[in-house]
């Protein structure tokens, strides 16, 4: 059963009387040259960030017609879509003509609307959440252009944006920024947010800061999930977390890279004796004359640890969860399989928990309860890459469901090597999938526990993960062949959200709730692949 949107007013998240008043530019372009200030700014505030963030899910929906009718979803409005004599079945079956293009210009025109009402928001913030804002929404028009450039037919295609075009995008928003200030103390900020300091933050010794750029390199070589979220914290804390990425990337390449085994726990060895040396002070390691210089099978380590034992201290973190993922890392090397849940938590809590746990003390909390949900919040991201990830890890060697489950649903190790998932599997992941969402309910009280700064980077890192989650669902477990993503738009949808202060407003658990229980929703059962 396909999950479908009947109105625009439905998809728009507003009631229907309040349609005409959303989509019209002139009725929220109203203020005078000086906006108000108190409540009455803040309510325009909230009223433009609404309009920016739908009008950016709006252009995800637009582009993604084609891979939403994959998994069995319209998001098309249908009384637009009849009010130019197109019926549902006409989308499903993707019959493309003059009636579809009618469609795409009108809600793109609404979309546009939307994009210029929420522009306003620009000259009413500074510094980098201008920055932010600009890029967004230019982001999300160059989204509308090419559906335009393609013809319309986003039944078929799916429309994207060069990177070259982002890189302009966001080269343009600095330039403008730049040159819409006039006073040098926003000159100053805006400087500061391309060299990636801020003049207000006491800055570290010059060997630690050069650690902290080199960990920044790391962090956005590996496009993580990640290092999205770490441009919504202040800078020592985005500085925090660059230091504690590189190293567990460093440490995982480690144990990911080359074929000799013996080797690569040598090198695991070694990591763990740089951090001890390095944490008791040892300067020998930074050292490139000193009689110890750092191993082969360590290379960036002398680039990362000083930014790391800055990070420990700064935020009193036992380097103890460190060597649990070292721990996990070596578990990777050995074990193919586990047999229960509880071994797997094992190695979840060494992997991921610890990241969870060393995240959560540079966020900053003062509830003793904020470790126990981290850890669980860190299991069950763990858990969605190895539902994810179930066949590509099958090619790799490793099982990582327990054995246990896989006897409960008379699975074989064999089967996660089929060209197609069976219904086994797919029972099998969907249970555990549950248990995940039971960890992410759990794990995401989390968000009022942190402090009020780190709380967005949090929410976009819990959103991004459920999302995927939800994904997976969507397409019913068909994890065999392309590797199931979030799309870019999508993405940028979450990061614009949290920026704005839109994660105090959603919970993510309550509408996968509310999707399960209407007709079409990701709780529906649709067998692909």
């Amino acid at each position: 059963m396909l999950q479908r949107e009947t109105s625009a007013s439905g998809l728009c998240g507003a009631p229907r009387d309040d349609r005409r008043e959303r989509y019209s530019q002139a009725a929220l372009c109203r203020s005078p040259e000086g906006f108000p200030s108190g409540s009455d700014r803040q309510a325009l505030r909230q009223r433009l960030s609404d309009a920016t963030c739908t009008a950016l899910q709006l252009a995800n929906f637009w582009q993604d017609v084609r891979r939403d009718l994959e998994i069995g979803r319209i998001y098309i409005p249908l009384d637009a879509a009849a009010a130019q004599g197109l019926s549902e079945n006409d989308i499903v079956e993707r019959r493309f003509d003059e009636r579809y293009v009618r469609l795409m210009k009108d809600l793109i025109a609404r979309t546009r609307a939307l994009f210029a009402e929420g522009n306003l928001l620009v000259k009413m913030v500074d510094g980098r959440l201008s920055v932010d804002l600009e890029m967004f929404s230019r982001g999300g028009l160059a989204v509308l252009d090419a559906i335009e450039a393609i013809g319309y037919d986003t039944l078929h295609r799916r429309p994207a944006v060069s990177k070259v075009k982002q890189a302009r995008l966001l080269g343009g928003a600095l330039v403008r920024h730049l040159l819409n200030k006039n006073s040098s103390a926003d000159v100053k900020v805006l400087t500061s947010l391309a060299v990636g300091t801020e003049h207000a933050v006491p800055q570290p010794s010059t060997m630690t800061a050069e650690s902290y750029e080199a960990c920044h390199a790391i962090a956005r070589a590996a496009r993580s999930n990640f290092y999205h979220a770490f441009f919504l914290l202040p800078k020592p804390k985005r500085d925090g977390l660059a230091a504690l990425y590189a190293f567990m990337r460093l440490v995982d390449d480690v144990a990911d890279e080359g074929a000799d085994l013996a080797a690569k726990q040598r090198g695991l060895a070694k990591w763990r004796a740089a951090l001890d040396q390095a944490v008791t002070g040892q300067e020998q390691l930074f050292d490139g004359n000193a009689a110890m210089s750092p191993p082969s099978a360590l290379d960036g380590a002398s680039d990362v640890l000083p930014a790391l034992v800055d990070t420990l201290q700064r935020y009193k973190m036992p380097a103890r969860y460190l060597h649990d993922l070292i721990s996990g890392a070596e578990m990777d090397l050995t074990l193919q399989a586990y047999p229960t849940f509880d071994r797997l938590r094992e190695y979840c809590y060494r992997v991921a928990g610890t990241v969870g746990l060393t995240c959560t003390h540079v966020f900053g909390f003062r509830d003793a309860r904020a470790l126990d949900l981290a850890e669980k919040l860190g299991l069950t991201f763990q858990l969605t890459n190895i539902i994810r990830d179930v066949h590509e890890d099958y090619k790799l060697g490793r099982i990582y469901l327990p054995e246990e489950d896989l006897q409960r649903y008379g699975v074989s190790p064999e089967d996660f090597g089929r060209a197609k998932a069976t219904l086994g599997v797919r029972e099998l992941l969907r249970f555990e999938a549950e248990r995940a969402w039971q960890l992410y309910e759990e794990g995401s009280a989390l968000l009022g526990l942190i402090d009020a700064d780190s709380r967005g980077a949090l929410w976009l890192l819990v959103h991004t993960y459920s999302a995927l989650l939800s994904r997976i669902e969507a397409v019913d477990f068909a994890v065999f062949g392309e590797r199931v993503r979030l799309p870019k738009a999508e993405k940028m949808m979450f990061i614009a959200k949290a920026r704005f202060g839109r994660h105090t407003e959603e919970n993510i658990l309550e509408k996968r709730d509310r999707d399960r229980r209407r007709a079409g929703g990701t709780g529906s059962r649709r067998r692909v692949g």
